[in-house]
């Protein structure tokens, strides 16, 4: 995902205290205690990397759904083991998070036990930024790869309606001692979050990653009506190809329903999403170079900044932001600032306190 750029003026808030009022607001809510923390803790370890799309900013819609009844607080996830390396989880309209992090988890045990483990999703909901999970399996020694998708947002190559959801891949793997160097990416240029975000706080999109109504580029967020695929107007056959093996993935493939069925995000908030994921994780230690792997992939990264231009590896400027966040704290912007307010006051829980 790319860095968001951050209003003049938005405030810092320590992640510390964000964390405790989103757990406290979904505890407010009758989520139970550790699925509360997980939520808050996955959204602001996404606002520390400076993924503002995907981070805190996204709960009060979690709780708006919560309160319209299409994400349920305490659902009932089953597994299935549904042969040696697969599974499939079904979320019950669970917050995606809560559901993602358990198939997860699913899939890291039983790549342990045989090599790879490929875990489907059906009956889930916003997962929040998919690199969440890709990193956990990374930090275990693990190679993790994750996918969702989401209902029509971009538009296919070729075409100018939304058709698509922003379908985004994340790949990490361990590296040295550090944190994994992680692929967490749309199929689109910007995801759909950024547009919304944009559109709350009254900004301009970056040119050329999103089209209206008649199809013609704007950088307007209100008279956005749907993203480019990545690749833009001339290569944006492979962004779209990509999103579409990755909506086959998360949605036929696991029963859930494709783009266009998939009710809106952000409208008929008392209609559940039945939105699924996908997860492959990989031991390393079970091909020739899984033993030096991460040593190699930390050699790598040395080489890398001694090239000309001193690239990076994926990853690394999230790294460098998280660090930076983790001592100014989070910005927060005013009409966020509002909706934290407004839901504090709701449930009679605590509104956190700024740093500025």
């Amino acid at each position: 995902m790319s860095l968001q750029p951050v209003a003049a003026d938005a405030l810092p808030y320590a992640a510390e205290s964000l964390r405790n009022w989103g757990a406290a607001c979904l505890r407010a809510l009758n989520v139970p205690d550790e699925a509360a923390d997980e939520v808050a803790r996955s959204l602001v370890q996404t606002s520390l990397r400076g993924i503002d799309s995907h981070g805190i900013a996204r709960l009060p819609h979690y709780l708006d759904r919560i309160a319209h009844g299409s994400i349920r607080p305490q659902p009932a996830i089953t597994t299935t083991r549904s042969g040696p390396s697969t599974a499939q989880v079904h979320g019950d309209q669970g917050l995606g998070i809560v559901v993602s992090h358990h198939a997860n988890r699913e899939a890291i045990t039983i790549a342990r036990e045989q090599g790879v483990a490929a875990v489907g999703v059906s009956d889930s909901s916003h997962c929040g930024a998919v690199g969440l999970y890709s990193r956990e399996a990374a930090r275990q020694g693990m190679i993790g790869i994750a996918f969702t998708h989401s209902d029509k947002i971009a538009a296919p190559h070729g075409g100018y309606q939304a058709f698509l959801g922003t379908n985004p891949i994340s790949i990490a793997f361990p590296r040295g001692d550090g944190e994994p160097v992680c692929l967490d990416m749309a199929t689109t240029s910007i995801p759909w979050n950024q547009v919304m975000n944009a559109r709350r706080e009254g900004q301009p999109l970056p040119d050329g990653v999103a089209v209206d109504a008649t199809g013609d580029v704007t950088t307007d967020a209100q008279q956005t009506r749907a993203l480019s695929p990545l690749g833009g107007q001339r290569y944006g056959h492979k962004g779209y190809a990509l999103a579409l093996m990755i909506e086959l993935l998360c949605g036929p493939l696991n029963g859930n329903p494709y783009g266009p069925q998939i009710g809106p995000m952000y409208e008929e908030l008392t209609r559940p999403r039945h939105i699924g994921a996908f997860f492959i994780v990989i031991d390393p230690q079970r091909f020739a170079g899984g033993a030096t792997l991460a040593a190699t992939i930390e050699h790598l990264a040395t080489a890398l900044l001694a090239e000309p231009g001193s690239p990076k590896m994926p990853g690394d400027p999230e790294i460098e932001v998280a660090a930076e966040r983790t001592l100014a704290g989070i910005p927060i912007e005013p009409v966020l600032r509002a909706q934290i307010a407004a839901w504090s006051e709701r449930l009679g829980v605590v509104v956190p306190v700024g740093l500025g």
